[in-house]
């Protein structure tokens, strides 16, 4: 597992932060992306190593502080001389002034295949008529000068995508400004969410699982958001729950605290919590930046 500690890997709110993102298909470079996206990162996947230097160019251009924070997602589709090339060209965007780190995504051999069995999915260097087993073994070398120089190696082997992700989040959530809050939703009956620094129980609230025709539906759905937006005792919790949030997050922010995660709960996870999620995000949103959402039973 990575060494990586929160709050130590983004400075100088001025300059261009660059994060590149590489290492082994099926490791969890897409759920690092998004995470990082999340946290208002410009991300680009799959980009030609050979452009990297102009985007950071366009970036330094164009965008507003807000945007200066750059992620890059670089894999074995590039070809392989510009893939040994990116040693270099970090090097040469540090000398810049760019801060410039590279995050390497590893995994053990048999998890990778284990996924890609599980999954169907095709590994990008399956083309060449490769086992998948041999297109693992051909991306380890030529991966390899990335991993050699990377700030991060980031073991994914043992952790699912929830675990991925909130490691990066809270890596790099000082990359964005003040504190960045994760709303997340849960079910009860599967167990509390290890992570909450708060929780909340909405299981007190009218239920739209006995209604045949919402049953099927989840708390983002427009027919279970005005099922629950018609029941007063709905409006209240919200409304409390804000409020005491508006109260205490300023505390937490003023204690140098850059990750706050609020978990809210119901029975089954899919209904009054996850419409509570995402309510509350959107009403962060419209206050702050680095405010994420993350519903464990619908993922």
């Amino acid at each position: 597992m990575s060494d990586m500690t929160p709050g130590q890997t983004i400075h100088q709110p001025d300059t261009i932060h660059l994060i590149v993102l590489s290492g082994m298909s099926g490791g969890g470079k897409t759920v690092a992306l998004r995470a990082l996206e999340d946290l208002e990162f410009y991300c680009v996947d799959n980009l030609p190593t050979a452009l990297l230097p102009q985007l950071v160019a366009a970036v330094s251009r164009g965008m507003s502080d807000k945007r200066r924070n750059v992620a890059v997602g670089v894999d074995v589709r590039n070809r392989e001389e510009d893939l040994k090339r990116m040693p270099e060209m970090l090097s040469e965007l540090a000398a810049e002034g760019v801060d410039a780190h590279l995050i390497f995504l590893d995994c053990r051999d048999e998890v990778l295949i284990k996924r890609y069995s599980e999954t169907r999915r095709r590994h990008p260097l399956s083309g060449r008529g490769l086992s998948l087993a041999d297109a693992i073994a051909e991306e380890r070398r030529l991966l390899r000068s990335l991993s050699a120089i990377a700030d991060k190696v980031i073991d994914s082997s043992d952790m699912n995508v929830h675990q991925l992700r909130r490691l990066i989040a809270t890596g790099y959530a000082e990359a964005t400004e003040g504190l960045t809050l994760m709303f997340q939703s849960f079910a009860f009956r599967r167990g509390l969410p290890l992570d909450a620094d708060f929780v909340f129980d909405a299981r007190c609230l009218p239920n739209p699982h006995w209604d045949p025709k919402l049953r099927p539906l989840s708390g983002k759905d427009a027919k279970v958001r005005d099922y629950l937006e018609a029941q007063p005792l709905v409006a209240e919790y919200f409304a409390d729950t804000a409020r005491w949030l508006d109260a205490w997050l300023p505390r937490f922010e003023a204690d140098d605290r850059s990750y706050v995660t609020i978990s809210i709960g119901c029975t089954g996870g899919r209904h009054r919590s996850v419409y509570l999620v995402e309510k509350l995000a959107a009403h962060y949103r419209a206050q702050r930046n680095g405010v994420l959402t993350f519903h464990r039973e619908l993922e």
